[in-house]
């Protein structure tokens, strides 16, 4: 039931998007929304990501709230970086490891530090759990810190809202029982 449930959901979600890319929602944009949203999901079907552990809402509701507070605050600091007088911002290519369980909690994680101005993630290493980011302003050991300390607590923030050690079971163990 779960399948069919996400498979329905999935194709409404495609089908909205095509009707806001046309602007209009018309019964024409919603057929045609549908069809393209069946030939999406049956000859570009995305790889099975296996999902564990529970989401916890209220560990979820201060991840969202640090990282909408970082945004505000990287977002100025980044700009001030763009328009004060001096030569540009000392930048770097730094690696992070993360101490996380899934996957798919990896790729969050990843997305959320990407999201935060001032890094970019270049690259997952899915085996190490190691991310190579792009960091502007590493001029001062004070800014590498309070990077590694950004890191550190996307990482605890991410652990507590999805893979708390009391709920993981890896996707293996799960199938065995």
């Amino acid at each position: 039931m779960r399948k069919i449930t996400l498979r329905i959901w999935t194709l409404c979600w495609l089908m909205l998007v095509w009707v806001l890319l046309w602007g209009t929602f018309s019964a024409a944009n919603i057929v045609s929304g549908l069809l393209v949203a069946l030939v999406i999901t049956l000859l570009l079907p995305l790889p099975r990501v296996p999902v564990e552990g529970k989401v916890r809402p209220l560990a979820l509701l201060r991840l969202i709230l640090y990282v909408a507070v970082k945004l505000v605050v990287s977002s100025f600091q980044v700009a001030w970086l763009a328009i004060k007088p001096g030569p540009p911002p000392l930048t770097a290519v730094l690696r992070a490891h993360l101490a996380v369980k899934s996957d798919l909690v990896l790729a969050l994680a990843a997305g959320v530090l990407t999201l935060i101005p001032g890094s970019v993630v270049l690259e997952i290493d899915q085996r190490r759990r190691l991310l190579y980011l792009h960091v502007l302003d590493v001029g001062s050991e004070e800014n590498v810190d309070r990077f590694y300390r950004q890191v550190k607590t996307v990482e605890r923030l991410m652990v507590a809202a999805f893979e708390r050690d009391a709920d993981w079971r890896p996707a293996a163990e799960k199938e065995a029982l």
